[in-house]
This record gives structure tokens, sequence and C-alpha cells, in this order.
């Protein structure tokens, strides 16, 4: 099933020519089919690129899918034509009246800041406890998974002498979850971070679980 995605997004275009199939909303409007609504919190610079890699990702579904782009009020991106912005994304305040089936919150370029000299950190606290009761599911990736971590269960950051960058073997902690029904023994796990979060701390909190450690790169 296709994508439905922001008339003239330039991912739109990028994936076509791969054969992906998407979805412009005039064209989506005209068909009868209730689909996944998923908002995007994007917090990378090249703010085009992360877009096109994540519908790219999402596509690999037969669930029709609704994109919504959604930007900080708090926080003006230098990287992405202000154009480009006012098209395609919707302020915070705006997207959270509504409720979602899904959400991503990707990393950011912030890792080395302490969370609370972030500039928008008062903002995504708030996002992040309005996802709580207006999202079904939401996925944290690379700086926003450790925001969330900090966030809701005040797990550290902690600093690294060398930066952590490549591909590691991964173990799964419980083979037998769902989320791993038909991976091998290990799996490889990209990593590009200057900090980290430990094991021993997820550990101390009853409502997370570990799923995955690599002996090289951890958690």
């Amino acid at each position: 099933m296709p994508l439905r995605l922001p008339d003239k997004l330039p991912a739109i275009e990028i994936l076509k020519k791969e054969n992906i199939f998407v979805m412009d909303e005039t064209r989506a409007h005209s068909q009868m089919i209730r689909p996944l609504r998923i908002v995007i919190l994007n917090l990378m610079p090249l703010k085009i690129t992360t877009e096109t890699d994540l519908v790219r990702l999402l596509s690999n579904t037969p669930l029709q899918m609704e994109i919504y782009f959604m930007k900080l009020k708090s926080h003006t991106p230098r990287n992405t034509p202000v154009a480009h912005m006012k098209m395609f994304y919707k302020d915070s305040a705006e997207l959270m009246k509504q409720k979602f089936d899904g959400m991503i919150v990707t990393g950011a370029p912030v890792e080395t800041i302490p969370y609370e000299n972030v500039d928008y950190w008062s903002e995504i606290n708030k996002i992040f406890d309005w996802a709580r009761t207006h999202v079904q599911s939401t996925l944290y990736l690379c700086w926003g998974a450790m925001a969330a971590l900090y966030h809701f269960y005040g797990i550290p950051k902690y600093p690294l002498a060398k930066k952590k960058f490549g591909v590691f073997k991964t173990y799964p902690i419980d083979q037998k979850m769902s989320i791993f029904r038909g991976f091998d023994d290990y799996f490889y796990m990209p990593h590009s971070r200057h900090t980290e979060v430990r094991k021993e701390d997820i550990e101390q909190v009853p409502d997370l679980t570990l799923i995955a450690d690599s002996p090289e790169a951890g958690v």
C-alpha cells in the first residue's frame, strides 16, 4: 500500500525513482481508506534527507500511512529552507490537538549538551508527555531515545572518551520475543554517538525491558 505524503514533498520524486509507491494528498483524499496517521518530529539538521530516509523505511508495509511532520516553536532550523518548513511542517501546538497511531522522534546533533541546556528542551518535554496520551505507539531514535529515557525515567547519559562509530554485532536478550522472529543468533546494529546510556541504569527501572545488547557497543 502507498504512503500518503504532503503534495510536492521532495521525497515523493526521489522515492518514485526507486519504484516505491507514494501518493500525494490530493489523490489520497479521493480514496475511502482509513490510513494509519504517523507524525514525525524531525530534529535532524538535514531535514529533507531525513524525511526521505524515514518514509523509505515506512514504505515497507502493506498498510496505508498518512505522514505528518512536526516542527518546534522554540527552535528555528538553519540548514533547511524556510519555504520547505512552512509548506510541509506544522507547529507542535497545532498537531498536539490531534491523536495519532504512531510517532517517530529522531536524533539531534545536541548529544554533548546537557539536556536542560538544549534550547527546545522545555517544548520537547511537553511533546513527550502529550505523546503518552495522544499517540498509540512512539519510536524514539538516537538522541531522541536518550532524551526520552532521561525525561521519563531520569536515566542519565555519559560522555564517551572516543566516539562510538561503526556497525556492531548485537545479541537478542530474549530471542523468543516476537520482534526477533526470523532473526539469527545475532544481528548488526549501526552506532554513531559521543555519549551512552548504561545497562545497569536501565535494569534498575522496572518499567523498562532490555531486548538486545552488544559486547562492543553496549545497549
